[in-house]
């Protein structure tokens, strides 16, 4: 049998072997610390027992689907630490901060300071013993009825409508849970953790991609917080906090009463934020829309000046893009390429010198960027804006204050838009905001650009590493956040982004996501029926119809 592994070369075996055992071999030839492999194009833990000749590629953490992976081992870890010290008590996995998940524990008495460093302490314990991670197949009905017997009425309510006759569980230390994704062998691969206790919680700290060897620091991310609490909130309010709470509402049909509730809390949370706006008129002229890609910004910037005009205000929006610098003049990236995500490729100077000029109220000439030739071209007939007019601009930077230097910062507001996912698949199974936008995507993509499942998801870690340069680091910078989830969004994507990415085969690199994606589909049943989801929907922005000039 014959194994070509990257980084290694060719390797003859006479008899099965696993893929732990190639690496353990060879580990000295992987400069990061691996937590599965690709076999042929197929994602597999690193116990797979490889039996035919084949190709391999070890993932490391330094890549998405590495690090999701040992993250996740991760935390079935901090589980299983948490019910060792504190005994009858349950886990609630929240959602990310930076590079760290905050999570609940409720116990019968409030938790501090002294059972966090408990947890930690028998988590350090476990990673020493360095004990196996199983993965057993378990029949459905099997898995439900030990889920009712533990009390877990979150896992119930979601596997009780999966179409399948086995589910995977994972086993620790005699202890079980269910996960929807894979996870390292054993729990020496988990050296790299901070517990932080954080009121009313605990912070589960781990490494970053860029440094997948050192814990990443952790930062105070207050306004982030909130929107995550302000989500929580919402959840509530819909009576829906995982997968299976929405099932049992589709099941019954009640989806519409869901999304008319959902699209009407948005509706309220930008009236809200155009009231602040026009509260401060006569100091805010200029208002700032920042997300990263697919966070629905577009939408929501035209839904803000729906409602500044309800205020009494008559905005005009200002594309960033009409800014481009000449395309000769665009700043080259780390490859060599084009950087069309670069500060340097738009001209700031002339950018600040129309805002100014406009808030002054003199006449300006606003430029059209002409994409075929690559160079601004202007107008014969200037713009003028009176007092009552504020300026709406929609980009990738609008929170770097370098993006708008010469304008003072209480002529400013700053707006955060991000889809920050309300429910989860169950107390223990997060979803990832990252997965629902680049669902959003691929179903955008497709529809808008003519581009298929494959080619978004190829490119999808290089809009990741632009929004980490250019978005996630200046968040904080953002006068007010708003959550462009819906929660009733996954259902809907659902039937949209299934047949693109079924197109992708095992032969295609980009298969592991796809199928990823897949199976994290299957926890949410089908919302057919969209009269419910009006016009002006953020959602609409991504399976069409919207009555925005959003396409």
């Amino acid at each position: 049998m014959k194994i070509y592994v990257e980084r290694i070369g060719e390797m003859e075996f006479e008899n099965p072997v696993t893929l732990l055992e190639i690496y353990e071999k060879h580990k000295e030839k992987f400069p990061y610390p691996v937590t599965a492999a690709s076999v042929g194009n197929v994602l597999c833990e690193l116990n797979y027992m490889v039996k035919e000749d084949t190709r391999v590629r070890f993932i490391d953490m330094t890549e998405d689907t590495g690090m999701k992976i040992y993250v996740r081992s991760l935390t079935l870890l901090f589980i299983k630490a948490c019910h060792d010290v504190l005994s009858d008590c349950r886990v609630h996995i929240e959602h990310s901060l930076g590079d760290a998940l905050y999570t609940e524990v409720y116990w019968k008495s409030p938790i501090g300071q002294d059972e966090v460093e408990m947890i930690e302490k028998r988590m350090k314990e476990m990673v020493e013993k360095n004990l196996p991670i199983r993965r057993l197949s378990v029949p459905i009905e099997e898995a439900l009825l030990y889920f009712k017997k533990q009390g877990c009425e979150d896992k119930v309510r979601v596997l009780k409508y999966l179409k399948k006759d086995h589910i995977h569980l994972y086993e620790l230390d005699g202890f079980k849970d269910f996960f929807y994704g894979y996870m390292v062998p054993y729990t020496g691969f988990l050296k790299w953790f901070k517990l932080k206790f954080y009121l009313p919680g605990i912070v589960l700290q781990f490494p970053s991609i860029e440094k997948p060897v050192e814990v990443a620091p952790f930062k105070e991310q207050p306004k982030l917080s909130r929107i995550f609490r302000e989500a929580e909130k919402w959840a509530h309010i819909l009576e829906i906090a995982d997968a299976g709470a929405l099932n049992d509402y589709i099941s019954k049909g009640m989806a519409g009463e869901i999304i008319r509730i959902a699209e009407a809390l948005h509706e309220k949370k930008i009236a809200q934020i155009a009231d602040m706006i026009a509260e401060n008129k006569e100091r805010l002229r200029v208002i700032l829309i920042a997300g990263p890609s697919s966070s629905g910004k577009t939408t929501f910037a035209q839904r803000l000046m729906v409602q500044l005009r309800v205020n009494g205000l008559k905005p005009i929006s200002i594309s960033l893009d009409n800014y481009f610098v000449d395309r000769d003049k665009t700043p080259l990236g780390e490859d060599g390429k084009p950087d069309f995500e670069a500060l340097e490729a738009i001209d700031i100077k002339l950018f600040n010198h129309h805002l100014a000029a406009l808030i002054q109220g003199k006449e300006v000439y606003l430029p059209k960027y002409n994409f075929i030739k690559g160079t601004r071209e202007f107008p014969s007939i200037p713009t003028k804006i009176e007092k009552d007019q504020p300026i709406v601009i929609e980009g990738i930077h609008g929170l770097n204050e370098k993006l708008t230097a010469l304008i003072p910062k209480e002529n400013k507001f700053k707006i955060y838009v991000s889809a920050l996912t309300q429910i989860s698949i169950d107390n223990h199974n997060r979803i990832s905001t990252t997965d629902t936008r680049l669902i959003r995507r691929i179903v955008r993509d497709s529809r808008c650009r003519g581009a298929d499942a494959k080619k978004t998801i190829a490119m999808w870690p290089s809009v990741q590493r632009g929004a980490q340069r250019h978005i996630f680091a200046f968040q904080e910078e953002a006068d007010v956040m708003f959550n462009s989830a819906l929660i009733y969004e996954l259902a809907v994507l659902k039937r949209y982004a299934e047949p693109l990415l079924r197109e992708i085969t095992k032969d295609d690199p980009e298969y592991n996501v796809a199928s990823y994606l897949i199976k994290f589909l299957d926890y949410f049943l089908p919302i057919e029926d969209e009269k419910d989801i009006p016009l002006t929907s953020i959602l609409r922005e991504f399976i069409g119809n919207s009555c925005f000039l959003v396409e």
